[in-house]
């Protein structure tokens, strides 16, 4: 399989509904220690297998277990058999008795990874706002057979679960309730349980928390998407004059900081505050965009997919950046510099465990305006390259990769320090994995059950990837070398190709003719 296009990816919508395949454009021309890393060896493309997904990716612990504490509910659904467990692993269910699995009983409170996996799965079936009016329908319904028994302690004890059944909700989903039928239900439920909670108030006190924290995460999430609408892409060099090097006063990335291990810090701050605008509900887009055999289905709001567009945007900017820097480069000498230059902050990229600054960078040095530069690569030492390129061979599935994302994974969790907690998966490839997850097994079982089993799987990728997130960056931020890498200008691929060309002229009669189109296309433009 080659690796993901460095370049004109286009919305990640489009991998939301179609799972782009990863492809790499290729001339043909293989330029001595350019890259040939996203190809498999046998020259074919190939698509992640069944086997290598649930084995590699997952693991075999994680088959829909049921952790400690988690079991079936003292009464209701599990008893008359609509929630089905094997080897103390709840495995399918019908959707109704997955609803009341989730909701707390006088004797029962679902385990906190049930909730988590059933409420980001959940809303491939049913909208948030619909589930939450069905727990508060569950919830009367309990609360009205209790009020019948005169038992107010077991009244009470059953408001207090039901409000931290809510308070887990808002706080592990806060944007479910930016929809108004979602906060309007919320209300509803807090006033029906506040009514056994005259005495002391305690219930109403945790309801008022609650409350609160939800509205300031809900502003705080506002307040950033408002941010996020103002900024705009590094400007984009059109290249619309045939002249395209810049004048030699001009600043290039080794003006900036010539240290790789300070560049790679700087991209890890980035892609840190980057992937920490990503939430579960914005990854379980890939898999409720996708279902269309469920007439129940939530159809997800589109602006949730952003951050992750957002965020595919940015891997796609630097990877033409790192292109930029190269080509516009005039002397050879230089040219080299450059290429060792960005080698050396892969290899940082990789130590670190930003895994995805270290492809973005590849693949701009693997863009075809920079890997017909024979004469520059020639003069380059392909060592470091070469380990760069062992780890990211795309055989088996991108095997190495993912070994050495299990070893960075490893490390994180043994981590004393904050720099060795670090990871920062390959968002394309993490992407593909969670889209294959979902494709390769139905939501339904023949008996019409949901396949819970299939959002273990998927729950445990997205709550290991928001594991990552979370970690708070331990370099000192540049704001200066910052600026550079979020605001320097880019060149197209048309530029590219121009200043390609003339740093080292077609070799052939087919970039000849490019290169004549190119001209011809600018003078005309002109």
């Amino acid at each position: 399989m080659s690796g993901p296009h460095p370049h004109h990816l286009g919305p990640l919508f489009c991998v939301l509904c179609l799972c782009r395949s990863l492809r790499r454009r290729s001339t043909g021309h293989t330029a001595p220690g350019s890259f040939s890393t996203f190809k498999a060896k046998s020259g074919k493309e190939t698509m992640p297998q069944t086997s290598v997904v649930f084995s590699s990716i997952l693991g075999p612990s994680c088959s829909g277990q049921v952790l400690p504490g988690m079991g079936e509910r003292g009464s209701g659904a599990s008893s008359s058999g609509d929630l089905v467990f094997q080897e103390g692993r709840l495995i399918s269910g019908s959707l109704e008795a997955l609803m009341e699995h989730l909701v707390p009983t006088v004797d029962y409170y679902p385990d906190r990874t049930y909730i988590f996996t059933f409420l980001l799965s959940s809303r491939v079936f049913i909208p948030p706002h619909d589930l939450l009016a069905r727990v508060g329908q569950i919830c009367l319904e309990q609360r009205q057979q209790l009020e019948t028994g005169s038992e107010k302690a077991k009244l009470k004890s059953f408001s207090a679960k039901i409000v931290q059944l809510l308070k887990e909700w808002t706080e592990a989903f806060p944007y479910d309730f930016q929809d108004e039928k979602a906060m309007a239900e919320l209300k509803a439920i807090t006033h029906r349980v506040t009514q056994c909670d005259e005495e002391n108030g305690t219930v109403k006190k945790a309801i008022a928390q609650m409350t609160q924290s939800l509205l300031l995460s809900l502003a705080a999430r506002s307040q950033l998407q408002e941010l996020r609408d103002k900024l705009r892409s590094p400007a984009m060099d059109k290249g619309s004059v045939l002249k395209t090097k810049p004048p030699a006063t001009q600043k290039d990335i080794l003006g900036v900081c010539c240290d790789p291990l300070v560049l790679a810090q700087q991209l890890t701050h980035i892609e840190l505050e980057r992937v920490s605008s990503i939430h579960p509900e914005d990854l379980m887009q890939i898999v409720s965009h996708m279902d269309s055999r469920d007439k129940h289905r939530c159809r997800g709001d589109l602006t949730k997919t952003y951050s992750l567009e957002a965020y595919d945007n940015w891997f796609n900017c630097l990877s033409m950046l790192v292109a930029t820097e190269v080509c516009r480069v005039v002397k050879k000498k230089h040219r080299t510099r450059m290429l060792e230059f960005f080698i050396d902050v892969a290899r940082e990229c990789f130590n670190i465990g930003n895994f995805n600054s270290m492809m973005a960078i590849i693949s701009g040095m693997n863009l075809s305006p920079v890997a017909r530069l024979k004469k520059t690569w020639s003069k380059v030492k392909t060592a470091k390259f070469d380990v760069l390129e062992h780890h990211m061979d795309p055989s088996s599935n991108f095997c190495n990769y993912r070994t050495a994302l299990q070893g960075a994974t490893q490390r994180s969790q043994m981590a004393n320090s904050s720099r060795e907690k670090i990871v920062i998966p390959v968002f394309n490839l993490f992407v593909k994995d969670i889209y294959f997850l979902h494709k390769i097994h139905t939501n339904h079982l023949p008996n019409g059950h949901v396949n819970f089993k299939k959002f273990w799987e998927i729950s445990r990728q997205i709550h290991e990837f928001m594991t990552w997130t979370q970690v708070e960056c331990p370099f000192e931020k540049d704001k200066k070398i910052q600026n550079y890498l979020l605001t320097a200008p880019i060149y197209s691929e048309e530029a590219l190709f121009i200043a390609s060309f003339e740093s080292e002229g077609p070799e052939n009669h087919m970039e000849k003719d490019s290169w004549k189109t190119l001209r011809t296309t600018l003078l005309n433009r002109a």
